[in-house]
């Protein structure tokens, strides 16, 4: 028993970003948790498992009402909250063998502009301005849970995702689709969004593709013609979550 639990690596916030650089690993799945999960009523774990092209993805979660009003972020990867990415951009297309500042506004467009503004003014997260009002960590290379917690004020509300990897191109999203948006360029195939109704009478609740984000990044629109996506289906083989109280 004492085994187990020195492989489970448990991390809190309040209300502000944590960072988690070196996770520990249970069965093989990165495990986090965060302080709501201790606080709520009802205990959320969100399971996310890796597809055959997984590679390095950026991704958020979030909840919503049934309306599609934006409630709370849930999760989201180190790299799009802070505006530091793995690679330093220079301009428009010069890219570094640095971790730094890079500023992607084709990467997570639909919670970009569904989270509201940053300081009053910014989309867009970056190093000046960064999104600090949710859990963070690198992305994780394994199957990855991340257990919160809800509070359920309305008997439904829905939770999403949304995820991207750059330069996922395919026969239809090439790299001359928009010569004059960078942004797209760093993008490819764009945003994959799911979704799913939660609520207290059931227990297990799988995320579906329910759209896909401005490949440019211009707006918050939600396109729902998924049929020229390849690879961004299968950034994650499943995402589940399940609720007990």
């Amino acid at each position: 028993m004492n085994r187990f639990y020195s492989l489970l690596f448990v991390f809190t916030i309040l209300l502000s970003v944590s960072n988690c650089d070196t996770p520990k690993q249970a069965a093989s799945i990165s495990v986090y948790q965060d302080s709501i999960h201790i606080h709520s009523p009802y205990k959320m774990s969100i399971n996310l498992i890796k597809g055959r092209s997984f590679n390095h993805p950026t991704y958020v979660i979030w909840e919503e009402n049934m309306q599609g009003d934006y409630i709370k972020t849930i999760f989201i990867t180190k790299s799009y909250a802070s505006g530091v990415f793995g690679h330093q951009m220079i301009k428009d297309s010069i890219w570094l063998n640095q971790a730094g500042s890079s500023f992607q506004p084709a990467a997570l467009p639909y919670w970009s502009f569904k989270k509201g503004l940053i300081d009053n003014q910014y989309v867009v997260p970056t190093p000046e301005h960064p999104f600090i009002d949710a859990f963070t960590c690198a992305t994780p290379q394994q199957d990855f849970r991340f257990e919160s917690g809800t509070l359920f004020k309305e008997k439904q509300h829905r939770i999403l995702l949304e995820v991207n990897q750059a330069w996922d191109w395919n026969k239809y999203w090439t790299n001359n689709k928009y010569p004059g948006s960078y942004a797209y360029k760093h993008s490819a195939q764009p945003s994959l969004v799911y979704a799913v109704v939660v609520n207290t009478l059931d227990n297990t609740f799988s995320l579906n593709p329910i759209g896909h984000g401005d490949p440019r990044g211009e707006s918050g629109k939600l396109f729902t013609d998924l049929t020229t996506l390849t690879t961004a289906i299968e950034i994650f083989k499943s995402i589940e979550i399940h609720i007990t109280k």
